[in-house]
């Protein structure tokens, strides 16, 4: 369940960016900045997916997003986000699913991410959703000296 009601998904825009960047600025110590969001927009292989839900004014707010490339065979997960009021709800589990299933159609094999050492909501998250720990890239968030783990999932064969 998610405020506003149901999810519904669909491509970030350029108007999305003033509150994508709202989202950074919650939830995380290093938030990306507007210009490298404005630059994912444009590359051909970078995909940026919104989750949003009517809002209370009849329109629609955006509760989440997620930033993946599309590589070869294979979805990188650079980032998800989900707005403070709508986390533990579900939204960033929906997203990863969504972007898995996008990659999958477009081709992918397998879904790969890096996620802080520290980080273990997102980490239980990811291994609910079937990914695997297959390695550590050491002092990877150079600003606190953190590892990532890296993680990834294979996708069945259809």
């Amino acid at each position: 369940m998610t405020p506003g009601g149901p999810l519904r998904f669909r491509p970030v825009v350029e108007a999305d960016l003033p509150r994508i960047m709202e989202i950074e600025a919650a939830g995380f110590l290093h938030p990306w900045s507007e210009r490298l969001l404005r630059d994912e927009l444009v590359h051909a292989w970078s995909h940026l997916l919104a989750a949003v839900a009517p809002g209370e004014d009849g329109g629609e707010r955006l509760l989440g997003y997620i930033i993946s490339w599309l590589v070869h065979d294979e979805v990188h997960v650079l980032n998800v986000g989900t707005a403070p009021e709508a986390r533990r709800r579900g939204v960033g589990r929906a997203l990863m699913v969504a972007a898995a299933e996008a990659g999958r159609a477009r081709g992918a094999r397998l879904s790969t991410l890096e996620v802080r050492r520290s980080n273990l909501p997102a980490i239980a998250l990811y291994l609910a959703l079937g990914y695997r720990e297959v390695g550590v890239r050491p002092r990877y968030y150079a600003e606190e000296s953190e590892d990532a783990i890296i993680m990834t999932l294979e996708f069945d064969p259809r």
